[in-house]
């Protein structure tokens, strides 16, 4: 950014962790750009109460005028994680997108702090190498394009954590942040992932020090759980009976599947800046969700619609692991992946076992399956002699292009 920019900054709301990168990110503005006020602001999506213990503290001592902590639980499960359960959306048909789910409504907080406190700028911690700054910066562009975006990691000199910390150090700025932390993570309500370490070797074996949510399925119980989820039109409505608000209920299934080892996945994937990049992620909860709203559509949908549905579900994977959430194209896929969901009602249940969540059982008012034409018994109600003409007609082409070739 040119100097002439920088001087015009008077006010910027930083997206504020509470680590060591957002701990040297204000002194870092304030610094280089001519004294203007920071101002912190931290998202809670169910990261945990240890993440934002003390947080607003923090933030002062590193020198912000003040910090924002906003509550975004309830909204980040009932208006982002359950629409995009209902498209199925799967990255590279492992990665159920919990880094990407959340970036949305993260951003949205931050740009309503922004023109609530009058700011003229925003400022993220993400580097220049990953896919986080082109999801925040392109909901940035969406909802308010006239607020400048800084970025330290594409403007600064530093390039380790050693740098940071030495930065610190200088300025007797305190940080809990050590070269011990090996590390990089990210945890929200949805998932955690873990990168860094070990891990940046797709040979090496992630060791036990990477997971920290589920229970090893080597260790888990010997004897299977199980839990009975229920839908009405897509939505999640009761737990094992229990009606529980979107975020209390993912806690719920968080808890019972963490505890037999489902959730974990081990992938290297395609980031959207070009670069493959390996990662482990616990989903444990989430894992169950899926499987269980999947189950049910397999009972509901029509062959036709649920093709379209798989169809939704792996574009959109790409749309919101993107950072495209704020998209006509978005908002086309939403709706039509909600109106198949119309119908998506009744309960399943999911035996977990040993990092396994299988669907068991399934009903529905608006189950298309009919024993009475299923059935490998006698029935009354399907003439098996009618499939001769189907098939006749069903491959009609192949019989013609057999009898032109010869």
């Amino acid at each position: 950014m040119a100097l002439a920019a920088k001087k015009k900054i008077k006010k910027v709301v930083l997206a504020y962790s509470g680590g060591l990168d957002t701990s040297a990110i204000i002194p870092w503005l304030k610094e280089n750009y001519d004294g203007c006020e920071v101002v912190a602001f931290c998202a809670d999506v169910g990261q945990g109460d240890e993440e934002l213990e003390g947080i607003k503290e923090k933030a002062i001592a590193s020198g912000a005028s003040e910090c924002h902590v906003v509550d975004l639980k309830e909204e980040f499960v009932k208006e982002y994680i359950y629409p995009i359960l209902k498209t199925g959306s799967v990255y590279e048909g492992q990665y159920l997108l919990g880094t990407s789910m959340a970036r949305p409504v993260i951003a949205k907080a931050h740009v309503e702090v922004a023109l609530k406190v009058g700011a003229d700028a925003v400022c993220h911690g993400c580097t220049g190498k990953g896919n986080d700054q082109v999801r925040f910066e392109s909901c940035f562009a969406a909802l308010a394009p006239e607020l400048t975006v800084i970025a330290p990691w594409r403007e600064w000199d530093m390039v380790s954590r050693e740098d940071l910390l030495a930065y610190l150090a200088e300025r007797d700025i305190p940080c809990s942040a050590s070269l011990t932390k090996i590390y990089s993570r990210d945890a929200n309500a949805w998932h955690i992932s873990h990168e860094g370490g070990e891990l940046e070797d797709p040979w090496c074996e992630p060791s036990k020090e990477v997971w920290t949510m589920t229970v090893d399925p080597m260790d888990a119980p010997n004897e299977p759980g199980s839990v009975t989820l229920s839908f009405k039109e897509g939505q999640l409505t009761a737990v094992d009976g229990q009606e529980l608000s979107p975020y209390q209920a993912l806690v719920y299934l968080n808890d019972k599947a963490a505890a037999h080892g489902v959730g974990r996945i081990d992938i290297v994937e395609n980031r959207l800046v070009g670069m493959k990049s390996r990662g482990c992620y616990e989903t444990p909860g989430g894992t169950v969700l899926m499987a269980a709203y999947k189950g049910l559509e397999t009972l509901i949908l029509d062959k036709e619609s649920l093709k379209f549905r798989e169809s939704i579900g792996l574009e959109f994977s790409h749309v919101i692991y993107d950072g495209r959430w704020f998209t006509p194209l978005a908002k086309a896929q939403l709706a039509a992946a909600a109106s198949l969901a119309e119908k998506v009602t009744g309960d399943v249940v999911v035996k977990l076992y040993k990092g396994q969540a299988t669907v068991t059982q399934r009903r529905s008012p608006n189950s298309l399956y009919s024993e009475e034409f299923a059935t490998f018994g006698a029935d009354e109600v399907y003439d098996q002699q009618h499939a001769e003409g189907f098939i006749r007609l069903f491959s009609l082409s192949s019989r013609i292009t057999a009898l032109n070739q010869k």
